[in-house]
């Protein structure tokens, strides 16, 4: 009865979650289209039409896509669950590598491979049509694959030990196993904050000291005047990837260290490049980066708590397409982690509002420590640059925009500009 029951909730919420996810695209899709013609006039004197039409259709080309990447997913995903592809996984993997933690281990890494091989065409057309067809792809197929060739390599060094770890505290320790998992989860986390930009980052790109000894001085100035020491000042060359530009902080405690994109240096004027830093470094001076990390530990912990009631419970399993004979910790935390997504998606506006607070703090403290404008002209350069489109569907933006709309962001940025 209970499976029954769940079976029926989650065929309700997966049609539930489909449906809002293709009417928010196509209402997208619509309200991109129908201001292609012309440039918002509060952007007209400083972007030229060709570059909004270039983002409208960069905009409706991605959206688009999205949807026969989202069709597909839902497939594989029911066909994971329901139609009992795990179940027979499973099956299959018993007599190679039993029930044990060498079965469980294997069954993860089954499933993670098979997923992967899947979403293999979408991200070979993503970067090798899509991001081409409108020049943003600077990535060679070599350069491609030894990319996942390193990832994977890399995901398997880290993740199989912590899943071995996290399998082991699911056995072990009883009805609270999952208080033990959320402090490994945890400490995992803020060690790879740590290593990330010193070990982890320079196995994918180059990161060289920034060499410009003027912007140097004028980003350590605004560095000493917000009271930010980092590790040091670097350019990433994302140039060999994407036409993308960007800027960002990394790292944890004191090895923090403050990285541009070559491309962004390449586009920026140096009192831009200022005024973006100093949008960065709001979010560090103002402990945003400490409230998501909160936020993000608090979130696991309610979530690992749910599954550790979950993965008990036989309805559970074969309210997903999985005999309760099969089920196993392994087998649980996949069917957690597939079908999670299906009943939180319609929550998602309520998780973008911090960001999108947050966003707003980050520029109002930019407009303090540097120049309002020319952080307003470093937005529409980078608008421009990565078409990113200026007229997004308000509500579609609301569900899946961490950041302001460009229009709101650079109003509220107006208001501050001499």
């Amino acid at each position: 009865m209970y499976s029954l029951a769940f079976s029926v909730l989650f065929i309700a919420f997966f049609i539930l979650t489909l449906v809002l996810r293709f009417w928010l695209s196509n209402r997208h899709i619509r309200h991109v289209l129908a201001h292609r013609a012309a440039v918002p006039a509060e952007f007209a004197s400083r972007i030229p039409l060709a570059a909004h039409q270039k983002a409208a259709d960069y905009t409706v080309a991605k959206t688009r896509f999205g949807l026969y990447a989202l069709l597909f997913s839902s497939v594989v995903l029911i066909g994971f669950t329901l139609l009992g592809g795990l179940q027979w996984l499973a099956i299959q993997l018993a007599p190679i590598a039993g029930f044990g933690m060498t079965g469980q281990l294997a069954l993860l890494v089954a499933f993670a491979v098979i997923s992967g091989l899947l979403d293999l065409p979408f991200d070979l057309y993503r970067q090798f049509v899509l991001d081409q067809r409108f020049g943003f792809n600077k990535m060679t197929a070599r350069l491609w694959f030894a990319d996942l060739l390193k990832g994977s390599l890399l995901g398997a060094a880290i993740g199989l030990p912590l899943a071995w770890v996290v399998l082991t505290l699911m056995d072990q320790t009883g009805d609270l196993w999952w208080l033990y998992a959320w402090f490994v989860w945890s400490g995992f986390q803020l060690l790879m904050m740590v290593l990330f930009p010193t070990v982890i980052a320079p196995l994918f790109n180059k990161f060289s000291p920034l060499e410009d000894a003027s912007l140097k001085e004028r980003i350590e100035g605004l560095m000493t005047r917000v009271g930010f020491a980092s590790k040091g000042l670097f350019v990433m060359d994302g140039s060999k990837r994407s036409a993308h530009g960007n800027a960002y902080f990394s790292g944890f405690g004191a090895n923090k260290r403050i990285v541009f994109f070559d491309t962004l240096l390449e586009r920026l004027a140096p009192p831009e490049i200022e005024a973006v830093l100093a949008h960065e470094l709001g979010h560090f001076k103002l402990k945003h980066i400490v409230k998501r990390i909160a936020a993000m530990f608090a979130l696991s912990l309610a979530l690992l708590a749910l599954l550790g009631y979950l993965k008990d419970q036989a309805w559970f399993y074969q309210g997903l397409g999985v005999d309760p004979i099969l089920s196993s910790n392994a087998m649980a935390l996949i069917l957690f982690m597939l079908v999670l997504p299906v009943f939180t998606f319609v929550f998602s506006p309520l998780t973008s509002i911090s960001s999108r607070k947050h966003e707003f703090e980050a520029d109002a403290f930019a407009a303090t420590h540097a120049n309002a404008a020319d952080l307003v002209s470093a937005l529409v350069k980078m608008y421009e640059d990565n078409a990113s489109t200026l007229t997004p569907d308000p509500l579609h933006s609301a569900f899946y925009d961490s950041h302001p709309p460009a229009s709101v962001r650079i109003a509220q940025l107006n208001l501050v500009t001499p």
